[in-house]
């Protein structure tokens, strides 16, 4: 029996890694681990490595939609830019789902690295 909780913990573990890495609501739960200091190791470094993400997301993405509104010939390329910022940020959580559902080490150049998740 013992083997059993074991492996349901495990798989629990397992649901909130994945729960972090959501685009954009993955942020909170994140955000609520580190700010009780509570969780496992990989848990806390997932955690900072998502809110790293996504506030550097956050903030590139209103700095683009500023620099559209206020520039009438750079408008395009801007919300361009702003658009594949996005599409790249969900790309990369996406990534590192697969990652995680490998059991491999997540490693974003900058930001950092998760080592071997359960």
């Amino acid at each position: 029996m013992n083997e059993l909780d074991s492996l349901e913990n495990q798989d629990i573990q397992h649901l909130k890694l994945f729960l972090y890495l959501l685009p954009v609501f993955g942020f909170f739960p994140a955000l609520w681990t580190l700010y009780r200091n509570k969780g496992t190791r990989p848990e806390r470094s997932l955690s900072r490595l998502v809110i790293k993400l996504a506030l550097g997301w956050l903030v590139a993405y209103f700095l683009l939609g500023a620099g559209a509104t206020t520039s009438e010939s750079l408008q395009i390329p801007l919300l361009l830019t702003s658009s594949l910022l996005t599409s790249g940020y969900f790309l990369v959580n996406l990534w590192m789902m697969v990652q995680l559902w490998r059991r491999k080490a997540i490693e974003l150049p900058l930001l950092g690295r998760v080592g071997r998740l359960p």
